[in-house]
């Protein structure tokens, strides 16, 4: 290992562990001004005595100064990639209790924002000042629409998309109705070699179903505290489902009470404002509140978004699911709709709502737009949740 090698592995091991020689190999190793910057934010969150003034040694908290975590959120912003920063945000929030500080208009507009902070905003909305309002409302509609360019046009293909495979148009209306390989297979004779590539004069692509029964997606939305990264997925789900004709959407979330968000689905950081997460649960009392919103239980899918730990009368919450499954409507039990890896639910009433038939397993919001899609062609859910677990691992 070389002088340059050992100095780098000597200066990370110094920023990683901080500067306790006992414990330390590289704490005598002389740190830049940047990486001094560096230590400190990380000892803002990480080091149990508090984080240092830039250059000094760390025995500082933030304290309660929101131009001070301002500074601190410019300095994480400006040595670490967003992923990071987010993580950064959340033990901040998590180790220091700083939820008092994410009531400040300044700091809300020097934070990264994500799903986490999404949720933490939603959970402290009843707090806000008046003057932190419209800037809480302005950071999550900036998540909002991260999530939506992310996952409104797989959503709105998954819906729309109920191609007819067997039927075939030399006029498809969208690239995504193209049957590339049959078009390509098509246009052969058009290639041209000089540039490597087929002209295709004659188009071949998939015909849609004609006069497609509309069908309804009811979804109620498990808000305790253990939810929270779903609650922020599933409503924006919820709203860009809303906006589609092919489908009526209903979204209700609950725990103990039962609130029904479906006249503002056309917002969905109104619909996100409109949720309380934490409180006890209920899922009977909101599954009974579904059942009375199913019209044409055949052309119905609902989606019960919870980790099943239930508060009310388990027994009828799974004959209730039963009868719902009996009657025709698909029925599908996420226990997470997020990207934090596997969830904590209650494994008997899961195993329970298996042993009907109903599906019960987490899903990742990429993930969610094919599993829409399976169960709007009436496909086997069961199946499908299968093949995704034994995928995701």
């Amino acid at each position: 290992m070389t002088g340059i090698e050992e100095g780098e592995r000597l200066r990370r091991w110094r920023l990683l562990v901080g500067d306790d020689p006992a414990t330390d190999p590289g704490s005598t190793v002389s740190l830049s001004a940047d990486d001094r910057r560096i230590d400190g934010a990380l000892a803002a969150v990480y080091d149990d005595q508090g984080p240092p003034e830039p250059g000094a040694k760390r025995s500082a908290g933030l304290g309660s100064s929101a131009p001070r975590v301002v500074g601190w959120l410019g300095d994480i912003r400006s040595y670490f990639p967003s992923t990071v920063v987010q993580v950064m945000q959340r033990d901040a929030v998590d180790r220091l209790r700083l939820h008092q500080l994410l009531l400040e208009p300044e700091l809300l507009d020097a934070v990264e924002p994500d799903v986490n902070l999404v949720a933490t905003l939603i959970g402290m909305s009843r707090l806000l000042p008046e003057r932190s309002r419209a800037t809480a409302r302005t950071v999550v509609a900036r998540v909002v629409r991260q999530i939506e360019d992310r996952i409104a046009d797989r959503t709105t293909a998954a819906v729309q998309g109920a191609l007819n495979r067997s039927a075939r148009t030399q006029r498809p209306r969208r690239a995504s109705d193209i049957d590339w390989p049959r078009t390509i297979s098509a246009n052969l004779k058009h290639w041209l070699p000089e540039q490597r590539t087929v002209v295709p004069e004659r188009l071949v692509g998939y015909g849609r179903r004609q006069n497609m029964v509309q069908r309804s997606v009811v979804v109620a939305i498990d808000q305790s505290g253990s939810m929270a990264e779903s609650v922020v997925y599933a409503s924006i789900f919820g709203a860009v489902m809303a906006s589609l004709r092919a489908l009526r959407t209903s979204l209700v979330v609950f725990d103990t009470a039962v609130v029904d968000l479906t006249d503002q689905l056309h917002d969905p950081v109104e619909v996100l404002f409109g949720t309380q997460l934490g409180g006890g649960t209920d899922i009977n009392a909101a599954v009974a509140y579904c059942q009375d919103l199913i019209s044409t239980p055949a052309d119905t899918i609902f989606v019960l978004i919870s980790d099943l730990y239930e508060g009310g009368i388990a027994g009828e919450l799974v004959r209730r699911m039963n009868a719902m499954k009996l009657a025709g409507v698909q029925v599908i039990a996420l226990l997470a709709l997020s990207d934090s890896g596997a969830p904590s639910y209650d494994r008997e009433h899961a195993a329970a709502l298996e042993a009907i038939g109903v599906p019960a397993f987490a899903c990742t919001p990429d993930a969610f737009p094919d599993l829409l899609a399976c169960a709007i062609q009436r496909g086997d859910v069961a199946a499908w949740a299968h093949r995704y677990r034994a995928e995701s691992g």
